[in-house]
């Protein structure tokens, strides 16, 4: 018998309780759905760490990212966006398509995002709109200091884009203090929920620059989610994915009764522990600083041994699905997953299976090496 198991850093596991809360159906216009959204737009608040204000979308993280952009910059604005991985150059990629001019930092896939080359991009570019930082590069496994970021970004007139979709509640992130004035993040990676939502945290500074912006935009309007959500009760502008947003309530009362610190110190605790196990295994790693880095753990593939035969190994002969490399790292690397409803013995699994399938792949490990690695850990 073959047990499925989704250890990928998006989709993540779905606890049982989140699964079940979308069982029900209920009307969006209801007054039920009002009460419903109400508490999950203040739990949202909670987990951004911000009293502003939270605008929630049906779709994946991207079409946040989309409406955070089109609604706050206009055709023809600068702004500086640092590209260090796939949703780095997805920054880049939707200014570029809404006609912005873009000053693309590229840095190596694997290396964090330098503050240094902030401060020099902002003064050879001091008309300068905007900054966009991705916080978890998710196809790299690197979480950048965006709070180094945002206090540059806050001595000038921009605004600063985090894109936060896979490090909301895995790595501590304080909206409101660190000056972040659009937060994107998606439904599907710590919040533990299916995908299919989609938030941003919009601060009074990216407001402001909503009212001037010319870019076109009707399904991801800012203005019109908070005119819909701004109602007493609150409403959404077009239909929402109803189930999900009774998911999130869940998800967001298991995230309380977690607590946020909590929550931060069992990721960083889970991905120590695997990084411990890919170390005893003789890998090598990609992030090359792996101080804030435990959202995902990529990992390159052993000389000789390419990528997707390690993760199709683990799909086919044990049910467990890791992600593989994406763009130009895709054959390279394998990403093992610690993000979202995950606990140490999910963390014990994942490393048996990956070797029992480097050990079958041909590899020289000594099994229980990895294994024995992550219990050490976990046994502190």
């Amino acid at each position: 018998m073959k047990k499925d198991y989704i250890f990928t850093p998006g989709p993540t596991p779905v606890p049982p309780q989140v699964g079940l809360a979308q069982v029900s159906m209920i009307h969006h216009r209801s007054p039920d759905f009002s009460v419903l959204l109400e508490r999950v737009l203040d739990g949202l608040k909670y987990v951004y760490q911000t009293r502003n204000d939270v605008l929630l979308f049906t779709s994946s993280g991207t079409g946040a990212m989309e409406g955070a952009i089109a609604s706050c910059f206009s055709p023809g604005d600068k702004v500086i966006a640092f590209a260090g991985g796939k949703f780095g150059e997805r920054l880049v990629e939707i200014s570029q398509a809404f006609g912005l001019k873009v000053v693309a930092i590229e840095f190596e896939w694997g290396a964090c995002a330098d503050p240094a080359d902030l401060k020099k991009a902002l003064a050879a570019n001091p008309d300068t709109r905007g900054v966009l930082l991705t916080q978890s590069e998710t196809s790299t496994g690197v979480v950048n200091d965006v709070e180094a970021f945002g206090s540059i970004v806050a001595k000038t007139n921009a605004l600063f884009m985090v894109d936060a979709i896979s490090g909301l509640g895995a790595v501590d992130l304080k909206t409101d203090d660190w000056g972040i004035d659009l937060c994107v993040s998606g439904s599907q990676k710590a919040l533990m929920i299916p995908p299919g939502l989609a938030f941003c945290a919009v601060s009074e500074k990216a407001w402001k620059a909503a009212e001037t912006a010319k870019c076109p935009s009707y399904y991801f309007s800012f203005k019109a989610a908070r005119k819909s959500q701004s109602k007493t009760p609150p409403e959404t502008p077009y239909t929402p994915a109803i189930t999900l947003v009774q998911a999130l309530d869940v998800a967001i009362g298991m995230i309380r009764e977690e607590g946020l610190e909590a929550m931060f110190a069992r990721h960083e605790r889970l991905a120590r522990a695997t990084q411990a196990a890919v170390e005893a295994l003789g890998l090598r790693f990609l992030a090359k600083d792996r101080s804030r880095a435990f959202v995902t753990t990529s990992v390159w593939a052993p000389e000789g041994v390419p990528a997707g035969d390690i993760t199709k190994f683990m799909r086919n002969e044990f049910g467990m699905f890791i992600a593989g490399g994406q763009g130009k790292l895709k054959g390279k690397i394998f990403r093992l997953a610690h993000v979202g409803y995950f606990n140490e013995f999910d963390i014990v699994t994942q490393v048996a299976a990956l070797e029992l399938t480097l050990k079958r792949l041909g590899q020289p490990v000594e099994l229980g090496s990895g294994v024995g690695a992550a219990l050490k850990v976990l046994a502190e």
